[in-house]
């Protein structure tokens, strides 16, 4: 396997994020679970979008850029990281949202969208899905006009330069498995824009690792995911091939993609009540905080597969902890207290 020369970076995170055992959590399902605390990867400026944002953010940094541009839900934690780091960074930040604000006091990751000083657009539902892109290039061009340099993100920072992250991680996963004394089975996250599977992946591959990775899909299909993170690799290797160490000797075509769509639910940022039960108890019993549009369903559909047995060979079975605590406080009302 080719030795990968990585691009330039912008340290955003806080690594590398410790690894911890889920004692109760391993005794209830009969195997040893445990959890990468990549929501620990800052205090707000936090999960997993700041591992993509510090090549992203490189990138525009290179290209003389003084203004982001983004997309993503209305409790996005892409862009409630990007305007954090755009703050940090001293850049302008225009958020392209998908949905409508309520009435009353911003919440939950807008809050701290508005806080961090970013500059907040909301569309329907309907005008997001249909025009996306066309949302993200006229917010980039009203930047332009008043003289400023945007660099457009993608959502959820999931494109060929956000999938250097997740590579990082990967070397940084090598050493905690090291020191853990641990070969996982499995690795596990939440799947919503494809770019942290797509890193997971790559780099558990280029590593020869023989653990199975597996996204759980908290939107769409499978069949989406499947085509969605083969994409970002074959962007990622387009875009760095010639100028990275060992891009171009990939065979991104040869690398497993494992998707499980069995636990949306009624849909995106949507969950049952098993999903906010499963964060109770996990919060209760372990010290661990999920949210319930990625890692609670995430979580729940792991919970699930290993106790129905379905990965017979399942041992020391990683989760990957993507962050997304502020998403939690939007949905207070489903906890029953």
């Amino acid at each position: 396997m080719p030795t990968l020369g990585f691009p330039p970076r912008i340290p955003l995170a806080h690594t590398p994020t410790p690894l911890h055992l889920l004692p109760r959590v391993s005794e209830a399902l009969g195997v040893r679970v445990w959890v990468k605390r990549d929501d620990l990867t800052g205090s707000a400026l936090t999960g997993n979008k700041v591992r993509k944002l510090e090549f992203c953010l490189a990138q525009a940094r290179a290209q003389g850029c003084d203004a982001l541009v983004t997309c993503g839900g209305l409790q996005s934690n892409h862009c409630r990281a990007t305007a954090l780091a755009g703050a940090r960074l001293g850049l302008r930040v225009r958020l392209v949202l998908r949905g409508e604000e309520g009435a009353g006091t911003a919440d939950g990751n807008l809050f701290l969208d508005y806080l961090a000083g970013a500059e907040v657009t909301t569309f329907p539902l309907a005008e997001y899905r249909s025009n996306l892109q066309g949302l993200l290039q006229d917010a980039a061009r009203s930047l332009e006009a008043e003289g400023l340099s945007p660099f457009v993100i993608p959502t959820g920072a999931s494109d060929g330069i956000g999938i250097w992250g997740y590579l990082g991680a990967v070397d940084e996963l090598a050493n905690d498995f090291a020191a853990a004394g641990i070969e996982p089975s499995h690795i596990v996250s939440a799947t919503g824009s494809g770019g942290t599977q797509a890193g997971l992946s790559l780099g558990a591959w280029l590593k020869g690792w023989q653990a199975k990775v597996v996204g759980f899909a908290v939107c769409d299909n499978e069949a989406y995911f499947q085509n969605k993170v083969r994409a970002d690799m074959r962007e990622w290797q387009q875009r760095f091939g010639g100028i990275c160490e060992g891009v171009a000797e990939v065979d991104v075509e040869a690398v497993p993609v494992s998707v499980d769509d069995r636990f949306i639910g009624p849909g995106y940022a949507r969950a049952d009540a098993g999903v906010f039960d499963l964060i109770r108890w996990l919060a209760a019993n372990e010290g661990i905080v999920l949210d319930p549009v990625y890692t609670g369903k995430a979580f729940y559909g792991l919970w699930q597969t290993l106790e129905r047995g379905e990965w017979p060979d399942a041992r020391d079975v990683v989760f990957v902890h993507t962050g997304g605590i502020f998403g939690t406080f939007a949905q207070r009302e489903q906890f029953a207290f």
